[in-house]
């Protein structure tokens, strides 16, 4: 596979994005809806608020893969982080994920000084869990009937990576 680059997202990005979080595994293992508008992702992204960065990964200026770092601005609380990712089925289990977790708790611990991030994951996206757990994080409770997917309740495991 070629090299992953990793970057800033761009206003210019904002429909490659869209078409990632349209494809079948990155709205089922988020809490995306199917059949994503492109309105709605220009709204998100087009203007990004403060402490929200999104990174995207590409290969040969195709775009791969996005994640997406809430910083909170709560007073007592700014030095935590959440995130959001998703990665195009095709290239889903080839290191992308990897890529964008790595860079994106660079950006947080080493730029922005965050001493937790947090997240939450499906119980049963075993692929994702490995991967936090490769990088760190580690569980901290499970919430059950957490979102509706597919006709049914799924649970979520919180998981943090702590400095």
């Amino acid at each position: 596979m070629q090299e992953i680059n990793i970057r800033h997202s761009d206003k210019k990005d904002i429909e490659a994005i869209h078409k990632i979080y349209s494809d079948t595994n990155a709205y089922s293992g988020t809490l995306q809806l199917p059949y994503p508008s492109l309105t709605l992702w220009e709204s998100r992204l087009e203007n990004l608020p403060q402490g929200i960065y999104s990174l995207i990964a590409e290969i040969d200026n195709e775009i791969i893969g996005q994640i997406g770092l809430h910083v909170e601005q709560s007073p007592r609380r700014k030095h935590v982080a959440t995130f959001g990712m998703g990665v195009r089925d095709k290239y889903q289990g080839k290191g992308v994920g990897s890529k964008l977790l790595s860079s994106v708790i660079d950006l947080a611990e080493n730029w922005l000084n965050i001493q937790r991030i947090e997240l939450t994951v499906y119980t049963d996206n075993d692929p994702a869990i490995a991967l936090y757990k490769k990088y760190g994080f580690i569980m901290e409770g499970e919430s059950a009937k957490f979102a509706f997917r597919n006709g049914q309740y799924v649970s979520v495991y919180h998981m943090a990576r702590v400095k």
